[in-house]
């Protein structure tokens, strides 16, 4: 570990500053959680428009002169027509708009998260020189791109291997009675080249 050099990370430090001063990703962010709130909204609008009319009317009358029944002297103008299977309507309707009205506040929080880092997820990446040096930055607006990509982190935590050999280094250095032992960048380094799965050979 001490030879291949892994306390050091350029092109990572430069990457990530990179990304704490661009906005495109989150420009798409904001734009897609508006646009999603706007189609709850209008499709909630929508199913109470529809019940203010309908909801108490199962019974109305309707024109069937058309085409060939128009020539027709016998069939009145009106006749009375019913909805069949109208309280299921209602109730598939009523179903969708609170699952619809549930979803606003869900999509408000997912929204309201870029407006603070995930202090959580960063701690256990603290030990790398990259994410220190980060650390020192982050007093700047967390508006920005390198926050939407900690989010998707935090959502695909699953699958970030990284994440669970950091955290089993650092359990192991608050358990460990003399931290000078492993208190470097490098021991923490052979650490994690240790806990590296080996592929079995073909």
């Amino acid at each position: 570990a001490r030879r291949e050099r892994y306390f050091e990370f350029p092109l990572l430090e430069r990457y990530l500053t990179c990304k704490q001063h661009a906005h495109s990703l989150v420009f798409i962010y904001i734009l897609r959680n508006l646009l999603l709130l706007l189609f709850l909204a209008a499709t909630c609008l929508y199913l109470v428009f529809l019940h203010l009319n309908i909801f108490f009317q199962d019974e109305f009358s309707c024109s069937i002169k058309t085409g060939l029944l128009q020539a027709e002297p016998h069939i009145p103008p009106l006749i009375p027509c019913k909805l069949v299977f109208f309280s299921v309507f209602q109730l598939i309707s009523l179903s969708v708009g609170g699952v619809y009205v549930l979803l606003i506040p869900v999509v408000i929080y997912n929204a309201l998260q870029l407006c603070q880092w995930d202090k959580g997820l960063l701690s256990v990446y603290e030990m790398l020189p990259a994410f220190d040096l980060l650390s020192r930055k982050m007093l700047t607006c967390p508006i920005n791109d390198l926050n939407i990509i900690l989010l998707f982190l935090r959502a695909n935590i699953s699958e970030l291997t990284s994440f669970g050999r950091l955290n089993a280094v650092s359990a192991l250095r608050e358990a460990t009675a003399n931290k000078e032992d492993i208190d470097t960048v490098v021991d923490f380094m052979t650490l994690l080249a240790g806990l590296e799965t080996t592929k079995p050979k073909h």
